[in-house]
């Protein structure tokens, strides 16, 4: 068991974070002894309570130097620490000592971040910086695209789990990976686009011609596009006037090939509720190009055939992210379509705002899978796992790592499929090391031309079965991390030193199972 304690406004963030590093733990009882004691914040030390006392501050207090800790430097902000082979960004301030542990280190001085002591028999552990501080600016500021290769909450978790368990304490915790799997992935996909037959003579057609053409010969002589993908797209473009007069097929309506590329792993579509309607950007005039030249009942047949192939469908929110009222109409088209209830979200645009979690909460969305990077992958709240936003009250955050138009437009990484793949396998060894989901955005018309991205896909979704995924729709993701949350650790006490621990796991037969892990415990008991 683990004794928290921390600012009393940091509840909220305490709360969270230990739904993230599923271990038991509660608010510091006085009088109680804890195998663990994670003190937040400068002050005395109640060492006689706990084996091992873990203090994240991110000041100077007189203890330091009188345990050892020798001169500790100013507090300075936003540092980079190197933590073994990981960096960790620190978005608040940060301070070190002059002699310490060598795990976690100041990037550019290369002075510890962490002093280990002993006081009597309790050890020691002193860090540098606020942990719920930094949790807390993770889950609501994110990441800066700089940063965004870094699961920086999940370096946090990995170094306290680290610090605990070599202290020698028992730990137990349920890790972010379902039974029987390595890590989770989730196949998105946006629907912009559903038709090129919609689109007339304007901005979307005539992009498109000129980037069939020779566009496609300027990204062909920069390898990010092959002679076939070439000649598929001079192809598309002389068809293009037989598809809108209906005598050919429109190549963009791409929906079926989606299902025989995932061969039955199921997907998330989001639908765009409302043709030509731009939406707002909260302040401003709306941008024209915002706008889609479809609405959700305008593929209402589409939509009932993906849902019987095991599909989900989602919305693609317009002004969803403004206010309620507005994510409540949107939701409600594609809940009238669909004929259920619990709807999941992804922004169009990415349009989030500071109150959008509000939002969506109140009009009941079941969860929101938004909060990624237009212009670059990785992991922007820092986390590979499903959280809860701070202030809501059911939804979950589903974030979004890795997007097509990220890895090849020339605006975002613009990189050669080579240097795409390997941008994927780092963060598959992520999501191998730590755990949680990989949530991928693949828009529908990215593997008809002109993109001609489905090969990429292809081989993109074969690794990850490779590397023995759970494949899982946005709901049975969100689903399966709610079941995890909704464990309990009950305290049972210990007997002969070793801790007893009882969870109530709930009912979920569809989904994988939950695994516990066990770290320096003999004997331990888990009911459901």
């Amino acid at each position: 068991m683990i004794g928290v304690i921390a600012s009393p406004s940091k509840s909220a963030v305490v709360r969270e974070f230990f739904e993230l590093f599923k271990t038991p733990w509660e608010w510091c009882r006085i009088g109680r002894r804890y195998e663990v004691l994670l003190c937040a914040g400068a002050g005395d030390l109640p060492v006689s309570n706990a084996d091992i006392v873990l203090s994240y501050a991110c000041e100077a207090s007189g203890p330091d130097t009188e345990e050892g800790a020798g001169r500790v430097s100013q507090r300075r902000h936003a540092r980079m620490l190197r933590y073994r082979e990981y960096q960790v960004p620190i978005y608040g301030d940060c301070v070190t000592f002059a002699r310490g542990s060598d795990v976690l280190v100041d990037q550019e001085t290369l002075d510890p971040v962490i002093h280990l002591h002993r006081s009597g028999a309790t050890t020691v552990a002193r860090v540098g910086y606020d942990l719920f501080g930094e949790i807390e600016a993770l889950l609501t500021a994110g990441q800066p695209a700089s940063n965004a290769g870094i699961p920086a909450l999940e370096l946090h978790i990995a170094l306290l789990r680290e610090l605990i368990v070599t202290s020698g304490a028992p730990l137990v915790e349920i890790p972010p990976v379902p039974d029987g799997h390595r890590f989770i992935v989730c196949l998105t996909h946006d629907v912009d686009h559903p038709s090129i037959r919609r689109h007339r003579c304007d901005h979307t057609t005539l992009g498109f011609l000129y980037r069939a053409t020779f566009g496609s010969i300027k990204r062909v002589c920069r390898k990010r596009l092959s002679m076939r993908g070439l000649l598929r797209n001079w192809v598309a473009a002389a068809k293009l006037p037989l598809v809108h007069l209906g005598l050919v097929k429109d190549f963009w309506y791409e929906f079926d090939r989606y299902l025989r590329l995932e061969m039955g792993l199921r997907s998330t579509f989001f639908v765009i509720p409302f043709g030509n309607r731009p939406g707002h950007l909260g302040a401003g005039p709306p941008s024209g190009l915002r706008a889609s030249r479809y609405g959700a009942a305008d593929i209402s047949g589409k939509i009932n055939e993906l849902m019987s192939a095991g599909s989900e469908i989602g919305l693609h929110g317009i002004d969803a992210w403004l206010d309620g009222s507005s994510a409540r109409v949107e939701l409600d088209v594609v809940r009238g379509i669909t004929q259920r209830q619990e709807i999941g979200v992804r922004m169009h645009w990415l349009y989030f705002g500071q109150e959008s979690p509000l939002a969506l909460d109140h009009a009941g969305a079941d969860y929101d899978s938004t909060i990624g990077y237009n212009e670059t992958v990785g992991y922007r709240a820092g986390t590979t796992q499903v959280y809860r936003p701070l202030g809501v009250t059911r939804l979950l955050e589903l974030p979004l790592h890795i997007m097509d138009t990220a890895l090849f437009f020339p605006s975002c990484l613009d990189l050669t499929p080579g240097e795409a793949r390997k941008r994927v396998g780092h963060m598959i060894d992520n999501a191998m090391q730590f755990g949680g989901a990989i949530t991928v955005n693949w828009h529908d018309r990215s593997i008809a031309p002109e993109r001609c991205w489905d090969d990429f896909y292809a081989d993109m979704v074969r690794e990850f079965k490779r590397e023995g995924a759970w494949f899982a729709t946005a709901a049975d993701v969100t689903s399966w991390f709610r079941r995890r949350r909704s464990a309990v650790f009950e305290d049972a006490g210990c007997q002969s030193g070793l801790p007893h621990v009882q969870g109530t796991l709930g009912q979920a037969p569809d989904l994988p199972a939950l695994q516990l892990r066990v770290y320096n415990v003999q004997q331990t008991q888990l009911s459901r």
